[in-house]
């Protein structure tokens, strides 16, 4: 039985505008100022993995942990100024607010699992009144590692107290899916337009769906499928 939705939050709940590109470039930037060599980096790659390569380096060429998360803490800094810039310009996707209503009218329990920061996760719930509806909200400074990682997703089940078997997670990217699959977690993917739907379901989401309006009433189908199931 389902008793849990774990939701992604830019791309599924609200349209965050972050320039990532810009982003990417700037921490690039940071880490060769600290002397690391420009080659080992690409802005086609997640902050986060250029920090696991950033480790990795450190570690090799006889670095201690407490420099390299001193460092960690100064690129996460500058992704916060960005993410919290952008926080104030997103909007929130068509029909959520509705979704999510419906959704604890149903008795779920809700949760978040966001590679973004506290700040910016906090100020995008207070500013479009969502933080009412969930009982977990897990952003990176959370975790030790981020999605794809699957500890990311196994801490937001313990806070929700759920198991693998009881919740859906829902999201709009290939990582999402990919954490889900890890743990062996139900998803359904949010895509837009054909290559979205073929990527998602590649990465092995249950379902597809093209907007979070039309979550509560694949709930409801699933439900009475695993009703008549039993009888």
């Amino acid at each position: 039985m389902i008793k849990a939705i774990i939701f992604d939050l830019d791309g599924t709940l609200a349209e965050f505008n972050l320039d990532y590109k810009t982003v990417r470039a700037e921490v690039k930037n940071l880490l060769v100022n600290h002397s690391f060599p420009s080659s080992i980096f690409s802005i086609n790659e997640s902050i986060f993995e250029m920090m696991k390569k950033a480790k990795v380096y450190m570690l090799n060429n006889g670095k201690k942990e407490h420099d390299f998360l001193e460092i960690n803490k100064e690129v996460l800094s500058l992704a916060s100024r960005h993410e919290l810039k952008a926080a104030h310009e997103t909007s929130l996707l068509p029909g959520v607010f509705e979704a999510l209503k419906t959704l604890k009218k149903m008795n779920l329990k809700l949760g978040i699992f966001t590679i973004n920061s506290q700040n910016s996760t906090d100020y995008i719930l207070r500013e479009f009144r969502l933080k009412q509806f969930f009982s977990a909200i897990i952003a990176r400074e959370r975790v030790t590692n981020v999605k794809p990682d699957p500890s990311h997703l196994a801490t937001t089940l313990r806070a929700l107290n759920v198991d693998a078997g009881e919740a859906i997670v829902v999201g709009d990217s290939v990582v999402d899916i990919q954490s889900a699959k890890a743990l062996n977690v139900a998803s359904v993917g949010i895509a837009r337009g054909n290559d979205g739907v073929r990527k998602l379901k590649s990465a092995g989401a249950t379902t597809v769906i093209q907007s979070l309006a039309d979550l509560p009433a694949y709930l409801v189908e699933l439900r009475e499928e695993k009703r008549q199931a039993f009888n």
